[in-house]
């Protein structure tokens, strides 16, 4: 297979807002530009046995019970101290944090007010900190608490030790079948849960990813994420994985997702993406309203079935989109052999686990980066506070 993968080692950017969120209760963290610095490559698949469970629902709800988020209210800088930058971005960083309470350690994402303001994403990190409150899922970041001083926005999220799953497929440059399938389960797991509480996400991409100390995945960044009931029209996302109805300026749902977890697939399954076009933004437009879509030869014929019914600019055939909803997704042929439930409950071993020691701050899947020197928790005048009101 020709690799396109040191083509694409720089980092694509979103149109709008382009910084990371950390994640997972078992702490892990990631950002734009957090890169993980080693991995070695999947082993083989834990997909399991066959069993398309009808009580999925029933499984989920359960787990959020099970995990009923307790917080203290409102944090501040003095519970917490800083270890070190996981990443950086437009807006901020994120750093690696010890609470001085529990001595857990989580993700600090720091935002300067003045930046969001000046880009003009004061309701996209408004959108954030609200979607984020609302959601409660095993493979989903999760917001602990939410504070402001006269310069920034800051968010602490559980640190999620494993890194990005784009390092990981950059360094293998595709996955074998059932290691995409894995990670692909999971995504619709988590994307299933999301639209039943009409939020559409909008961001889907390896670098949205990251893998906590067992190997499962957590859906973290969600600066796009949005509460949408009906239909929006905003143009967000990564060239990438840009739907046709978001390209053309149309009006769109939840479908965008869907279309995004086929460009998931593909990627995972090719090591690029079907539209990428010279990394050129407008090129790259051009391809996916073309719609025209070359598969690779040893792509298993259920996975090109599967990417033709996501991948499809017509929203009356495109899986997700239909009467089944996500059910039609988690019934393909190509997710035969997948427990739903019991992945639901983690119940399924990883195909690859991060070498990292679990539960003591390992950052060693992340970069390392120049350390901010400003002091955080000024005081002082506070022009834009008031834009911010739920930090």
């Amino acid at each position: 297979m020709p690799s396109l993968g040191g083509l694409l080692k720089k980092r694509r950017t979103k149109d709008s807002q382009d910084l990371g969120k950390p994640d997972s209760q078992n702490h892990d963290g990631s950002g734009a530009s957090m890169q993980p610095a080693s991995h070695s490559p999947p082993q083989h698949s834990g997909t399991g046995t066959h069993e398309n469970a009808a009580s999925i629902d029933n499984v989920i709800h359960q787990e959020q019970q099970k995990q009923e988020r307790v917080t203290k209210g409102k944090y501040s800088q003095e519970d917490f101290e800083l270890q070190r930058t996981l990443g950086t971005g437009s807006f901020g960083r994120v750093h690696l944090v010890q609470s001085n309470h529990n001595h857990r350690f989580y993700a600090m994402k720091v935002l300067k007010k003045a930046q969001v303001v000046k880009m003009k994403q004061i309701e996209h990190t408004n959108d954030e900190r609200r979607m984020l409150n609302r959601v409660r899922h095993p493979f989903l970041v999760t917001l602990w608490g939410t504070w402001q001083d006269s310069r920034n926005l800051y968010m602490v999220m559980d640190f999620v030790e494993g890194g990005e799953l784009f390092s990981l497929l950059r360094k293998s440059q595709r996955f074998p079948n059932p290691v995409a399938k894995f990670y692909a389960a999971e995504v619709t797991l988590a994307l299933e849960y999301l639209h039943a509480h009409q939020i559409i996400y909008r961001d889907l991409k390896p670098e949205n990813l990251l893998l906590d100390r067992h190997g499962h995945l957590k859906i973290t960044d969600f600066g796009f994420a949005k509460d949408v009931p009906d239909i929006t029209w905003t143009l967000c996302g990564t060239p990438d994985y840009l739907a046709p109805e978001v390209v053309s300026s149309k009006g769109y749902n939840k479908s965008v997702d869907w279309w995004s977890l086929g460009i998931l697939i593909f990627e995972m399954l090719c090591g690029f993406t079907p539209f990428w076009d010279s990394g050129s933004p407008v090129k790259i437009y051009e391809n996916i309203l073309r719609g025209k879509i070359k598969y690779p030869p040893y792509l298993h014929t259920d996975a090109v079935d599967l990417l033709s019914q996501l991948i499809t600019s017509d929203l009356t055939k495109r899986l997700g989109n239909l009467h089944g909803g996500p059910s039609d997704v988690k019934n393909h042929a190509w997710f035969a052999e997948v427990t739903w439930d019991r992945l639901a409950r983690k119940d399924i071993d990883a195909p690859y686990i991060p070498p990292i020691r679990g539960g003591q701050g390992d950052a060693s899947q992340y970069d390392k980066y120049p350390e901010e020197t400003e002091h955080y928790g000024q005081e002082g005048e506070d022009p834009y506070g008031h834009l911010f009101p739920d930090f």
